[in-house]
């Protein structure tokens, strides 16, 4: 039985559904659940302030949010409002963000680096309660506050999680965050190199890995059927590769499956299209980068992520029975 474990919810489900998923986790010793904010199809912090209202002590994270379109202030005091919805239960996972959605829309992601370091610094010293004077590159603010004048005026304990997935970002982690989402559509083994780089960031600042908490997002498809379980996994795989080329570079899938996959969805894909092209993901492919298949089959697999250094499995359920992937990795 694992110790920590979480939810994590994207788009596949009916909002309302996402209540019940999130409040049966709660019940059977989930520690997070994590709402997904990444195509442009569902917002994460509505779902999030109604996963919260509803339950009592389940934490509530962005999985992730991006540091572009959101000013550091706003950013801020939306934080501050979770946490005096559900007090010491938000986490604030942030990213870079990807192309080609971010320059479809406007972004121009240079230097995502210093970009990431003004917007965690602004965020968490106005989270501290702080008067921020500050002029970056990114970020000027002019004495600004949380101008909190009904309610606590404390510091708020709201942990700052980046998803980072290249390998500066991931050092850069180490060195400015309380933490480290880890990517999900990798190879356990993916994580020995992102540890690596995820400690020489922490000596950075005087500590060490230890010091990081480092969930990671796994696909996750359970079925007591096998092949309907690999088959569901297939579904998403094909629309991540065609879509954010920074996972498929990280996953280490060739270049010719991702331009194939690629010449047959289009953005957004349909449901036609994924079904005609989900055939060319490799068997091998979701066995390596997913735990999918029977319950025990997904537990071992999602055992080896943490074999390799994950702290908490935050699992994806892409299809069928989401009570079912719960009961499989309930911790009470």
């Amino acid at each position: 039985m694992l110790k920590r474990v979480a939810l994590y919810l994207q788009d596949s489900h009916d909002l309302r559904d996402g209540l019940e998923y999130v409040k049966y986790a709660e019940a059977r010793g989930f520690e997070a659940v994590w709402q997904a904010e990444s195509r442009l199809v569902r917002d994460a912090i509505v779902p999030m302030a109604a996963y919260a209202a509803v339950t009592e002590k389940i934490k509530v994270g962005s999985g992730v949010l991006n540091n572009w379109t959101r000013n550091v202030g706003l950013l801020a005091a939306t934080f501050l409002t979770l946490d005096d919805l559900a007090p010491n239960r938000a986490i604030l996972g942030i990213g870079a963000w990807w192309d080609p959605l971010a320059k479809n829309v406007g972004i121009d992601r240079r230097k995502p680096l210093l970009a990431m370091r003004e917007t965690v610094e602004v965020v968490r010293r106005l989270l501290a309660m702080e008067r921020v004077t500050f002029h970056g590159e990114f970020h000027h603010v002019d004495g600004i506050e949380l101008d909190v004048v009904h309610g606590r005026r404390e510091p708020r304990h709201v942990p700052i999680m980046i998803g980072a997935t290249g390998p500066q970002m991931m050092e850069l982690t180490g060195e400015i965050a309380d933490g480290a989402v880890l990517n999900y559509c990798v190879a356990p083994d993916y994580n020995i190199r992102a540890l690596e780089l995820l400690e020489k960031g922490a000596r950075k600042a005087g500590r060490s890995l230890d010091d990081l908490d480092r969930p990671q997002l796994v696909v996750c498809s359970v079925d007591h059927d096998h092949a309907k379980a690999i088959e569901t996994s297939k579904m998403l795989l094909c629309q991540y590769m065609a879509q954010q080329p920074h996972i498929a570079k990280a996953s280490g899938v060739s270049n010719d499956v991702v331009a194939e996959i690629q010449s047959i969805l289009g953005w957004p894909a349909t449901h036609e299209q994924i079904d005609s092209a989900k055939h060319l993901v490799p068997d091998d492919l979701v066995h390596r980068i997913t735990a999918s298949g029977t319950p025990d089959e997904a537990r071992a697999k999602v055992q080896e992520y943490i074999n390799n250094g994950a702290t908490c499995p935050i699992l994806y359920p892409v299809g069928g029975d989401v009570k079912l992937l719960i009961d499989t990795f309930a911790t009470k």
